[in-house]
C-alpha cells in the first residue's frame, strides 16, 4: 500500500491509460464509461504531478468522481452521434464479381442454391431465370447472392 500511496500520481496515469486502452483497443469504444474514469484517472494523476492537486487518496477520489461525471455530462451526446454515424455504402469485393452456370431455376423465392467456397448460398433474381442460364451475382446479403444474367 505504501508504494501505491508514496507514487499515487503515477499509478493514477497507469491506471488511467490501461482503462484507455482496454476501452478502444479490446471494447473498441462500445461503453464510454472506461473512457471516462480513463481520462479522469489520468487528468487526476497529472494534476497531483503538478502540485494542482494534493496528493492523498481521499483528494484521488473526489477529484476522479468530479471529473468522471464532468466528463460525462459534456461528452456523453457528442460521442453518442458519433457512434451513430455508419456508412451504409455497399462493399465492392471480387466475391460480387462472380459468375457462373445456374443448375436449377431462380427467382425472388430463393429456393435455388449455389455451393460457393463450401457454403450453400440460397440463389434470388428479381426476374426468373431458367436452369443454364449464364449469371453473375449483383448483391449479397447474408446466406444470399442476388443474381442476374450475364
Amino acid at each position: 500500500m505504501d508504494l501505491i500511496t508514496n507514487n499515487l500520481p503515477e499509478v493514477l496515469m497507469i491506471l488511467g491509460i490501461a482503462a484507455l486502452i482496454i476501452e478502444v483497443a479490446v471494447l473498441g469504444m462500445s461503453t464510454f464509461i472506461l473512457l471516462f474514469l480513463g481520462m479522469s484517472l489520468f487528468a487526476t494523476g497529472l494534476m497531483m504531478n503538478f502540485s494542482i492537486l494534493d496528493n492523498s487518496l481521499t483528494t484521488a477520489l473526489w477529484s476522479n468522481t468530479l471529473v468522471t461525471a464532468a466528463l460525462a455530462a459534456l461528452l456523453w451526446k457528442p460521442l453518442k452521434r458519433m457512434q451513430e454515424n455508419v456508412d451504409t455504402k455497399e462493399v465492392k469485393s471480387d466475391f460480387a464479381e462472380l459468375d457462373f452456370i445456374l443448375n436449377s431455376h431462380v427467382d425472388e423465392q430463393g429456393l435455388s442454391t449455389h455451393s460457393y467456397s463450401g457454403i450453400s448460398w440460397k440463389l434470388k433474381s428479381h426476374q426468373p431465370l431458367s436452369a443454364g442460364t449464364h449469371v453473375k451475382v449483383v448483391k449479397k446479403e447474408v446466406g444470399v447472392m442476388w443474381v442476374e444474367t450475364l
